[in-house]
Parts: C-alpha cells; sequence; structure tokens
C-alpha cells in the first residue's frame, strides 16, 4: 500500500518545491546564543532563535540543570498523578504563580500541551470561546478538541471582539476571551486594558498566552499584564519555558487555583504525559530567581529592539508595528523572503523566511528576533547586511 501514498507524497513534496515553499534545516553544531556556528563550518549571528534574554547557554542555568540531573536523576518515567511529582516541580510551579501574579501553576511538556490541555476540562457546548484571529496554532488546535462554541474575531480588533461577545452572549453559560500576548509572526502586542474593560462588561474570562511576552514585555518582564497594570486580574495565563526563560523545554498554565486544579485532575496532556524532567525543572527555578534579582536584560533588551527597529526603518524597509522583541520585515513574496534569508547567510545573519502556511499567502517575511545577548555591533552587522542584501534584490533603493 505504501507505493500508493509514496507516490502522492512525492507529488506533493515537489509541488512545495516548486512554490518555493520547502523548508530547509540548517544545523547548528554550537550552544545556542548570538553567535553561533553551522556544520559548514561558517560562524553567523542568530537573529531568529527566541533567546530573547540570551539565557540559553547561561552559565548559571546550565549548572543548574547539572545539579538537578545529580540530585533528583534524569528522567521521570511517569506521569505526575502516578509518581512523578518531585519536590522540583511543586517549586517551580510556585516560583511561576509568584512571577505572574496568580494564584497556582500546572506544569506541561510544553506549551502545545497547555494550549491543547486547557479547554476540553473547563468548557463544555453551553460555552463560548472567543478567540483571536491570529492566536497560536496550539490555540486552535486545543479549541478543536472542546465542545464549546467557537468565535473568531479580528486581530486586536476591540469592535469585533465586542460583536462576538454579544452574539456569545445570547446563548452561552460561560464565555472566554483568548489571545496572544505577543502575536509570534507580527510582534504586536494585544490591547490587554481594552480586552479587560470588555470582559468585565460582558462578564467574561480571559486567557492569555504569554509564550512570547512573558521576559520580553513590561519593565521587568512580567508579560502583557504588567505592561496593561493588570496583574493578578486575568484568569488563565499559558506560556513556556522554551523561548525567554531558558530557552530549553517545558510549559505551563497558571492562574485561579479552581482551574488549575481541574486540569490536573483532568488535563489529557497532563495526566498522560511524562513529567517534565528535573534538569528543566532545576534550571526554570534558577531562572525565576535571576527574574527575581534583576531586569537588567530586559532592561538590554528593550534598548536593542529600538535601536534595530529605528535603524531598519530609516534604512527603507518595511517594519510591522511592535511593542516586542519581534521585528517582522515585510517582503510579500514566497520565493523573495528566502532569497533574502539565504543572501543574508552569506553575509554572516542567520535568519529565515517565514511564509505560507506560517502566515498568510502573499504575506510572507523575515521575521527577526532580536535579544539580550546582541551586542551593539551585532546589531549594526546585521543592519549592514540587510541594507546590502535589500538594495541588491530591489527590497529598498
Amino acid at each position: 500500500m505504501y507505493g500508493k501514498l509514496k507516490q502522492h507524497l512525492a507529488t506533493e513534496l515537489a509541488n512545495i518545491k516548486e512554490a518555493g515553499l520547502f523548508k530547509n534545516e540548517r544545523i547548528i553544531t554550537s550552544p545556542q546564543g548570538a553567535e553561533i556556528k553551522l556544520n559548514t563550518g561558517q560562524e553567523v549571528l542568530n537573529f531568529c532563535a527566541n533567546n530573547y534574554l540570551g539565557l540559553s547557554n547561561h552559565p548559571r542555568l546550565v549548572k543548574a540543570a547539572k545539579k538537578a540531573t545529580e540530585t533528583h536523576g534524569f528522567g521521570m518515567s511517569s506521569v505526575r498523578f502516578i509518581c512523578g511529582t518531585q519536590d522540583m516541580h511543586k517549586k517551580l510551579e510556585q516560583k511561576i504563580a509568584e512571577f505572574f501574579g496568580t494564584e497556582d501553576t500546572i506544569l506541561y511538556a510544553a506549551c502545545f500541551d497547555a494550549n491543547g490541555g486547557v479547554f476540553e476540562p473547563l468548557f463544555g457546548e453551553e460555552d463560548a470561546i472567543i478567540s483571536d484571529s491570529l492566536n497560536h496554532a496550539s490555540i486552535i488546535d486545543g479549541v478543536r478538541l472542546c465542545k464549546a462554541q467557537r468565535f473568531r474575531y479580528e486581530n486586536a480588533n476591540i469592535a469585533d471582539l465586542e460583536e462576538k461577545l454579544k452574539e456569545a452572549s445570547k446563548t452561552a453559560r460561560f464565555k472566554i476571551i483568548v489571545t496572544d500576548g505577543v502575536f509570534s509572526m507580527d510582534g504586536n502586542v494585544a490591547p490587554m486594558d481594552k480586552i479587560n474593560v470588555l470582559a468585565k462588561q460582558y462578564d467574561a474570562l480571559i486567557m492569555i498566552d504569554e509564550c512570547h511576552s512573558a521576559g520580553v514585555v513590561g519593565k521587568t518582564g512580567r508579560g502583557v499584564t504588567e505592561l496593561f497594570n493588570i496583574r493578578g486580574e486575568v484568569d488563565i495565563i499559558t506560556g513556556t519555558l522554551g523561548k525567554a526563560f531558558g530557552g530549553g523545554i517545558g510549559g505551563f498554565t497558571t492562574g485561579k487555583k479552581e482551574i488549575i486544579e481541574m486540569l490536573r485532575q483532568r488535563s489529557r496532556p497532563y495526566l498522560f504525559s511524562n513529567s517534565l524532567i528535573p534538569a528543566a525543572v532545576g534550571a526554570g527555578i534558577e531562572m525565576f530567581d535571576m527574574m527575581a534579582e534583576t531586569h537588567e536584560l530586559q532592561d538590554k533588551l528593550h534598548w536593542n529592539t529600538d535601536y534595530f527597529m529605528e535603524k531598519m526603518k530609516a534604512a527603507g524597509f518595511d517594519i510591522k508595528p511592535s511593542k516586542s522583541a519581534i521585528c517582522a520585515v515585510m517582503l510579500y513574496d514566497a520565493k523573495l523572503s528566502q532569497d533574502v534569508a539565504s543572501k543574508l547567510l552569506e553575509e554572516g545573519i542567520y535568519v529565515i523566511g517565514f511564509y505560507y502556511p506560517v502566515v498568510a499567502k502573499g504575506l510572507a517575511r523575515i521575521r527577526v528576533q532580536l535579544s539580550a545577548a546582541h551586542e551593539k555591533e551585532h546589531l549594526d552587522k546585521c543592519i549592514a547586511a540587510f541594507t546590502k542584501v535589500g538594495k541588491k534584490l530591489g527590497v529598498i533603493k
């Protein structure tokens, strides 16, 4: 039987390549950082990792991970409720709750699991989920697993959100507004101050995915609830340890204690997946201790982002408005985005073109991600390379 499927897949893959949509994986032979080495031997500056605070290879986290492995072992070989809960898991959950100003936290293997497991235990056919149109794929998949009514509002469009709330209020028992804190492809921040007002007006809960905003936005990196001064008011926050918070593995849901307790009882990715390994937990605890000590990494990240965005706009690039560490350089054409990325790699700049189906057709781009690990000379080299390649390929004059 595989012969027919093989032929079908070969044809589909050929079509993907012909359309300029094929994704090639580059191989890194060094630790993650501002400067990385590829298997080709080339050393490049990395501007497309989620390593927002530059912690992915931080000595304190590496040391904490080693220590946790020595004291608590390598793997858990179990799910949490059987025999997979260590004292470290509970300590990290407490640290996360303290950081976000919430009541309790539940850990997952990844935020994809957190988002996939949050809706079905809490909402049924008589309830309504009102979701932003640009929410992450994991939220979309999580909503699909739930029988609640589904409403989709235009990205960050408060007027459209209110219309969907009015419609949902006609029949729904419970309503929840779901949004990314920072939208990963555009870098824009959800208008949480206005969303919070509507939620109170229409008696709706709020859920925020803080994967690209936690550690990044807000004076001390507490995310969009800090940015809009609504810390402690949001019912559910999901996030990851795999981006700003060390760049490893692990996700979480933090929020109201009764919600978290129900997830412990019924959230399928939590109940049927191995517990987070001690190395990731130990490094996570150390990371939140670092966050409590200082916010100088956030200060540096914010300076780097402002400087880079200003210089790129001055060079003539079409840049999406952003309050995050994501700089979307719009190119619109899928093949052009790959050509620009390839030419930039020749200049020693590691970036990736984003195109359909990661973004909508006709909205291809290079997503530049700034990091506290970048120094000013790194930024200047990247800007100069973009300018050179942009002129060569006719993107800018």
